[in-house]
C-alpha cells in the first residue's frame, strides 16, 4: 500500500532517463544495444588487477572526503603536463562517484534561487534537473545546424545580472562536436568583467579525432579563474560502472564545491582511486584514445554508408549522428522506438537532449563497441 499524501515533486516534469529507457527497450525486444554509452568490451586487466591489489593490500575504508592524496597528485601532473596550468591537489582537485555526480555538486554549490544558468542545446539531460532543484532557471541557447556549433551572439544577447553559471561541453554529448579556440576566445569577451562562473563538462577531453586538440578551459587561465571542470576516468578506461570521476577548480570555488559534496557521497571508491592514480602513469594510453576510437567511428561510418541515413563523422565523444529525414517523417522518439522494436538495435532520439524536444530527425548511435557488434547494427541499417 502506498503511503497516502500529497507529495509536491521537486521535478514533476521529469521522467525516467532516456537512457535506461532505451537500454530497457532494447533489452525486452533483444535488439543490439547503441543507444547507451558504454562499452561492449572490458577494460584492461591490468587495471583490474590492480584494483585487486589494492583491496587484498586493504585499502578497503573510506578515502578521504577529497580523494586520495596519489591521485589527485597524479591528475594535477596529467593536466599541468597536458595543459600547461598547475591545480594544487590539496586544495583545487577532488575526486567524485563519476562525473554526473560532480556536475551535480558543482551547480548545487553556486546556484540559488533565482539564479540563471545558460544551457547550450541539445544538452546532456543532467543539467537541467540540478538547475531546477536548486531553485535556478535554465536559460536555452540553440546549437546552429548543420555543425552544431554555439552561436556567440545569441548568447551574449542571453546574458544578465542573473546569469550565474554557463555550462559548456566539449567534446559534445550527443553531437559529437567540439569548441574550437576560436569558441573559447569568444566565450571569454562575453563573461570578462563578470562573476559568471563556467562549469566545463570535459568527461570525453581524450576522444577527439582529426588532428583537433581538445580545448580544455584549462588551456585558458583567465577563464580558469572563474571556472570548474569536471572529468571522467569511466570514459577514459573504459569503466563507466566504476563511476570514478573528478573536479579541478580554484581554491575559493572548490572550497564551496567540496561543501556540497562531502555530503552527497563523501567520498569514492577507495581501491579503485589507488589503482586508478598508478595507471595514470601510461600515458600512451589515454593519449592514444582518440586513435582507438576514431577507428570505431570510421569503421561503423564506412559500413552504414550504404544505407539511407545521412552522416557528419563525429569530431569527438564515442557517439555518432545518423540522419535520418530520407526515409521517415516520423517523430525521432517513435522513429527509434520501431527501429528498436521492429528493426533490433536501439540508439537514442536526438530529441530528448532539447527542453521542448525540437526534432530534426536524429538519432544518437554508440560505437564505443566490438567490431562483430557494430557489423551486425550496420548490418541492419543498411536494411532500412
Amino acid at each position: 500500500m502506498l503511503y497516502q499524501n500529497n507529495v509536491k515533486s521537486k521535478l514533476p516534469n521529469v521522467g525516467t532517463s532516456i537512457f535506461a529507457v532505451m537500454s530497457k527497450m532494447a533489452n525486452e525486444h533483444n535488439a543490439i544495444n547503441l543507444s547507451q554509452g558504454f562499452p561492449d568490451f572490458n577494460c584492461s586487466d591490468e587495471l583490474i588487477s590492480l584494483v585487486n591489489q589494492y583491496m587484498k593490500k586493504g585499502f578497503n575504508q573510506y578515502a578521504p572526503m577529497q580523494g586520495v592524496i596519489e591521485l589527485r597528485e597524479a591528475i594535477s601532473e596529467k593536466i599541468e603536463k597536458q595543459y600547461s596550468l598547475y591545480y594544487n591537489p590539496d586544495t583545487e582537485i577532488t575526486i567524485t562517484a563519476g562525473a554526473t555526480q560532480a556536475l551535480y555538486t558543482a551547480i548545487s554549490a553556486f546556484v540559488n534561487e533565482g539564479d540563471e544558468v545558460i544551457v547550450v542545446e541539445p544538452a546532456y539531460d543532467s543539467y537541467v534537473p540540478a538547475i531546477l532543484i536548486n531553485g535556478g532557471k535554465p536559460v536555452f541557447i540553440d546549437m546552429k545546424m548543420p555543425d552544431y556549433q554555439i552561436d556567440w551572439e545569441e548568447m551574449q544577447l542571453a546574458i544578465n545580472t542573473q546569469t550565474k553559471m554557463i555550462i559548456i561541453n566539449s567534446p559534445h554529448n550527443p553531437t559529437g562536436s567540439i569548441l574550437s579556440a576560436q569558441d573559447i576566445e569568444k566565450l571569454n569577451k562575453i563573461v570578462s568583467g563578470t562573476d559568471i562562473i563556467i562549469l566545463s563538462d570535459e568527461v570525453y577531453e581524450h576522444i577527439i579525432f582529426d588532428g583537433f586538440e581538445h580545448q580544455s578551459i584549462a588551456r585558458y587561465p583567465k577563464l580558469a579563474e572563474r571556472s570548474i571542470i569536471v572529468s571522467s576516468f569511466g570514459k577514459t578506461y573504459h569503466t563507466t560502472g566504476w563511476k570514478l570521476g573528478y573536479c579541478i577548480a580554484p581554491e575559493n570555488l572548490m572550497h564551496e564545491f567540496r561543501k556540497i559534496h562531502q555530503f552527497v557521497v563523501y567520498a569514492a571508491n577507495t581501491p579503485i582511486q589507488y589503482a586508478v592514480a598508478e595507471f595514470l602513469k601510461k600515458e600512451k594510453l589515454y593519449l592514444e584514445l582518440g586513435s582507438f576510437y576514431k577507428q570505431k567511428r570510421d569503421f561503423f561510418n564506412n559500413l552504414v554508408k550504404g544505407s539511407r541515413f545521412k552522416l557528419k563523422p563525429a569530431k569527438g565523444t564515442y557517439f555518432q549522428i545518423l540522419d535520418y529525414s530520407l526515409i521517415s517523417d516520423e517523430k525521432d522518439t517513435v522513429f527509434a522506438e520501431k527501429l528498436t522494436k521492429e528493426n533490433g538495435i536501439a540508439s537514442v532520439p536526438v530529441s530528448v537532449f532539447n527542453h521542448d524536444l525540437e526534432d530534426h530527425k536524429l538519432l544518437r548511435f554508440c560505437f564505443a563497441k566490438s567490431e562483430e557488434t557494430l557489423e551486425k547494427a550496420a548490418e541492419k541499417l543498411i536494411k532500412i
